[in-house]
């Protein structure tokens, strides 16, 4: 399911849109693959005829039914409708069918985007993608998350050229934005409810720590 280009707001532009790894698959089809099994054993020894074999072979189909509903299913229904997308404006997770659930974060936000990989995910090219921001989101980590470091690169360039179009549009030159200016911009973001108070005031003390 691609993402809906109806929710980017005016001027802003699709850059990546990607769905979980199918590495995210392999354990809802390990357990289908363990639940036909048990049915197949259920058929093979059952008893010959009889109530007996009714109850164990409709129990194996209840409970199996129950397993991939719980699990498979709902992994492959999340995995289908998931959606990570990075845009020049903001990065955007959005899961759900029915129930939909949806976290933005906006560039200007972000303070660090780091992944990680196991040796597995570094050959299949899978990872997580661990978001820090200075939004009421806080630290967030994305699972299963296609080349995770070419996503982390991504975000780091659009931040930039993001950064760039503020400063450009308030006349101040792009490069070594200076102590005045950052203060400015993290007040914007608490005005605009991007910031709490207590996280304004945290960032407001580490750039005047840094500039004594």
């Amino acid at each position: 399911m691609a993402f809906p280009r109806r929710l980017l707001i005016e001027g802003e532009e699709l850059v990546l849109d990607l769905r979980p790894h199918w590495i995210a698959l392999v354990g809802p089809g390990l357990v289908t693959a363990l639940v036909v099994a048990g049915w197949i054993l259920a058929l093979v020894y059952a008893p010959d005829q009889g109530t007996a074999r009714s109850v164990v072979l409709w129990g194996a189909l209840g409970l199996g039914l129950v397993i991939l509903v719980w699990y498979p299913l709902r992994a492959f229904v999340a995995w289908a409708t998931s959606n990570f997308a990075v845009t020049t404006d903001r990065v955007i997770h959005r899961e759900g069918f029915i129930a939909k659930r949806s976290m933005e974060i906006p560039l200007e936000a972000i303070n660090d985007v780091r992944f990680q990989q196991s040796v597995f995910e570094r050959i299949v090219g899978a990872g997580d993608l661990i978001i820090q921001s200075a939004s009421e989101h806080g630290r967030n980590v994305f699972a299963n998350v296609r080349n995770p470091e070419h996503v982390q690169r991504t975000i780091y360039e659009q931040g930039e050229r993001n950064k760039q179009r503020m400063y450009q549009g308030r006349g101040v030159p792009p490069a070594a934005p200076s102590v005045t200016t950052e203060l400015q911009r993290l007040a914007e973001l608490r005005d605009r409810g991007v910031l709490t108070e207590e996280e304004f005031q945290a960032q407001k003390r580490r750039i005047l720590g840094g500039s004594g």
